[in-house]
């Protein structure tokens, strides 16, 4: 069961949440082995259009235009034996010295780092207006001195989109940078619509419908059809604790830890 206060929350948030009124050109500096990647998906829909608009950029870094000999190797052995390549710290230092930016958010792409939040996106978004820089690793990653010493002077953060790994970096900084576009002042044409998706509230989003009203013999719920908005606000906080409670139980316990008593 919600208290009153909790309900009113999920149905105002909107009218709580202020963008940013002084928007500026947000930087997304990639450092790659592939830059060919880049935009790749970004360069469509709702984040194509943002770039063409000019309400963000990307800067793909090539990495291997930093290394230091004629064959323009990036990586190496591993130091104490095993089958696979470790990408050079010299290299790295290079690529990430000659193109980070004051004012940016630096991220290792890692399945070693903490997990991606929604809220981490919106703060970062808050707490570095410049943009954000994320280094793509490949092979067996990189060099872990370059990452303690990035670490250290410039607050460089792992950070993981999941457990599973990839063939490197590329994909997850997609996903990352997808995150934080579609929140950027004027991006969306309803912004406030983000501020009730899933993990706002540490909830999953309730269901969705549209027309037909009827479709293969079932039909949209009644509520949605009432015209009482704060029905329909009620049923919706319902529907998305019935779901995080049954397929996140780890969403629902920070939920629930997280609501307050009504006050009398």
């Amino acid at each position: 069961m919600v208290n009153i206060n909790l309900r009113a929350t999920y149905a105002l948030l909107t009218n709580t949440v202020k963008e940013k009124s002084d928007p500026q050109m947000w930087q997304a500096t990639i450092y790659t082995l592939f830059p060919n990647m880049f935009p790749g998906p970004l360069g469509q829909s709702i984040a194509g259009k943002a770039m063409e608009q000019g309400i963000w950029k990307l800067n793909a870094v090539n990495i291997r235009d930093f290394a230091m000999d004629k064959h323009k190797t990036v990586d190496d052995t591993s130091y104490g034996g095993g089958t696979g390549m470790v990408m050079r710290p010299d290299v790295i230092h290079s690529a990430l010295s000659a193109h980070a930016q004051p004012g940016t958010k630096l991220i290792y792409a890692s399945p070693k780092g903490k997990p991606l939040t929604q809220s981490m996106i919106r703060s970062w978004l808050a707490d570095y207006p410049n943009g954000i820089g994320i280094l793509c690793g490949r092979y067996e990653g990189v060099d872990q001195r370059v990452l303690d010493q990035w670490h250290e002077t410039h607050g460089l953060e792992d950070i993981s989109i999941g457990d599973y790994v990839l063939s490197g970096g590329e994909l997850a900084a997609l996903v990352i940078l997808d995150a934080c576009v579609r929140l950027l002042p004027g991006v969306l044409e309803k912004p406030d619509a983000t501020t009730i998706e899933s993990f706002e509230l540490d909830l999953l989003e309730y269901p969705q419908y549209t027309k037909p009203q009827i479709w293969n013999k079932t039909v949209v719920p009644d509520v949605l059809l009432s015209g009482d908005h704060k029905s329909i606000a009620a049923w919706r906080l319902n529907e998305a604790e019935t779901i995080t409670q049954n397929r996140r139980p780890d969403l629902w316990q920070r939920y629930e830890a997280n609501q307050k008593p009504v006050k009398k």
